[in-house]
Order: structure tokens, then sequence, then C-alpha cells
């Protein structure tokens, strides 16, 4: 295990961060929201997306992986179809995230189903990057559509989020990857990459509490200092020890920088902290010459890289993120051979042009 000494909490800009606006400005009490139209690229993007990857009934099929569906799928489909104001589709998400994953004694949902499955949501257990973005995305389409409902759906996520599943070790609030299955006596297990920075500013700003500025402040404090190998870089999964909050890489998950840790440096730069060091190393590892192609993941122990090249996904978002303040950055998201692109890889392009909106 490599272990980390983690810096002081930084408070420094986490006002900011919290206080600015999230995915459009909030409008004042009883205005009316004129949501501009989303740029051309990003809507083909989307109808691309939905004809390649959303069911007939709302489901979005993660390709590269059998078919089943995530709530973090159906929460990135949901503000994709806010952000182009198409609110049939989002209707149609949401009906069938409600019917298939919503969990029946709170309001957070599960975070997987496998078609076909006796019990399709194989594991009631929620992600809370679904959670955050499902919330996030409903809280945006009350503002659009003057919805009432959804802005107390998205509140009433929001309200969970901070009950069940925020939590101290050793100083820190931390934010668990879900409610069950992640807390043990001597470590709890974190995932960086559910640190979904502007999702969490905008539930901040639709559900007051103290509790988000201590959630943003340390998890930019915990995204700091737990890089790890030659590149510095942050890992999928984090071990937080309870007695006195060392990080290391947990022994039964793979100790890499992959699939997951790649949407670090996008929330941190989507939330306009792009010169975070995670997301410099991100890039630096990227931009690694000695690499014979972009790789997919870095073991942290070993500093290996895999045998085999990174998805168009991340291609772009290295690009997107390279090109922040160059004015370049919209043709980011878009790459050419897009409809060889899985679920995820097309997922990330959609993301980094509804991250580029926002800055």
């Amino acid at each position: 295990m490599i272990a980390a000494e983690l810096p002081p909490i930084p408070r420094r800009g986490v006002l900011r961060l919290l206080a600015a606006p999230a995915l459009g400005a909030w409008p004042a009490a009883g205005a009316t929201l004129v949501a501009p139209p989303a740029p051309p690229p990003l809507r083909q993007a989307w109808r691309d997306f939905q004809a390649r990857f959303v069911l007939p009934e709302g489901r979005v099929v993660d390709t590269g992986n059998q078919g089943v569906s995530h709530s973090e799928g159906q929460g990135w489909a949901l503000l994709c179809a806010e952000r182009c104001g198409d609110r049939a589709g989002f209707d149609l998400l949401l009906d069938w995230t409600r019917r298939a994953l919503r969990r029946p004694d709170d309001h957070l949902h599960a975070w997987r189903h496998v078609p076909g499955a006796v019990q399709a949501a194989s594991d009631r257990n929620n992600a809370s990057d679904g959670d955050l973005f499902i919330a996030a995305a409903l809280l945006l389409a009350a503002r659009r559509w003057n919805e009432p409902a959804y802005a107390a759906a998205g509140t009433a996520i929001a309200r969970d989020v901070l009950r069940l599943l925020l939590r101290r070790v050793a100083g820190r609030t931390v934010l668990l990857p879900g409610v069950a299955g992640f807390e043990g006596a001597e470590f709890v297990i974190l995932n960086p990459s559910y640190y979904a920075f502007p999702a969490i500013r905008l539930l901040a700003q639709a559900v007051p509490d103290p509790a988000w500025l201590r959630l943003a402040a340390d998890g930019i404090g915990l995204l700091r200092g737990a890089r790890f190998g030659r590149w510095g870089l942050p890992p999928d999964w984090l071990a937080l020890r309870r007695a006195d909050g060392v990080a290391s890489l947990p022994p039964a998950r793979p100790p890499r920088f992959s699939y997951d840790a790649v949407r670090v440096p996008l929330y941190l730069a989507w939330a306009g902290l792009a010169d975070e060091p995670p997301v410099q190393a991100a890039l630096h590892f990227w931009n690694d010459r000695t690499h014979p192609y972009l790789p997919a993941w870095a073991d942290l122990p070993t500093d290996r890289i895999s045998p085999y090249a990174a998805s168009g996904g991340v291609v772009a978002l290295r690009a997107w993120i390279a090109g922040l303040g160059t004015g370049a950055t919209m043709a980011a998201g878009r790459r050419s051979r897009d409809n060889e692109d899985d679920y995820y890889a097309a997922v990330l392009k959609i993301l980094t042009m509804i991250a580029n909106l926002d800055l």
C-alpha cells in the first residue's frame, strides 16, 4: 500500500466555488428563466447519443459493459437533455429512472440495472455520483420549464445526500460512494471521481447547508493530497484511515488512474479549478512524450501503462483541458469516428462540451 499525508484543508476559493453560477445562473425568486439555446454541435451530439445509446423506454445502455444501465448514465443523460432543451427526452429518461432505479426507503437510486435478471436492479445500493447528477438535472429542469415537481424531487435527493452519504473521517467531511459497503472499522473507501463539484455546487445553492462547504473544501484537499505514482495521479479508489486520515490505495481494488479517475480532472476543470494539482498531473501524464500512445490507464504502484490506447472520450477531455483559455475548446468535444465510440467515450465528449459552456 502507498500512503499519502494529506495537506491542510483549503478554504480559499471554496466559498467562491459554491457561490459561482453552477450550470447556469440561479434566477431570482419569481423570475422566469430564459435559457439560451444549446450550440448546434452539442445538440447534434445529444441526438447522436440518443440514437445509439438510449432505448425507446428511456434506458441508457452501457455498450462497453454488457448492456447494463447505471444511475450515473441516467443522470448524465438527464443533464444532456436539459442542457439541450429536450423536455420529451428528459421526461422519458426520468420516467424510466424512477420506475427502474428508485430505492423504496429514500430518494436515492439503485446504481445498476441488469436487463433480463430476475431482479433487474441487481444491487439496490446507490452510487453517489449518479444521485448528484440526477438531482442537478432535476433542479436545472425545474428552472428551465418552471416545473415545481422537478424542484421538489431534486431537493429531496439533495437532502438525502446530506443525510445518508456524508461522514466525518479524521476531521474531514467525505462523500461515501454509496450508502452501504464502504465503511470499515479502520478505513473508509472513497471514489475520488464521485466528487462532482459542478453538481455539488448546484445542490448547495438549492438546499443551503454548511455541510456542502465542508464537503467541497475537504474534497479539494483530499484530491490535492491523494495522488500516487510517477505522475502524481488520483486513483480510481482510495482508502482513508479513520485514525489519522492518511490516504492509501485499497488492496482489494486495482490501484489505477483509469476509467473512473479521468473524471477527477474533468469535474475540477468544469468547476473552474483547472489549476489544481490533479488536473495538471493528469495533463502531464496524458502529454508525456515517452508514451507510444495516449494510455487508457496507469498502474500507480508500478507506473506501468495500459497496453492499449485511451478512448476518443479521453482524447477529447485532454484536448479540452489543454485548450482552456485559448478560445479553441468547443471543438474538443467532437472528434472523427464518433460512430465508433462506446457509451462512456460518447458521454465524456458530451460532458466536456457542457462543461465548456459553463466557463
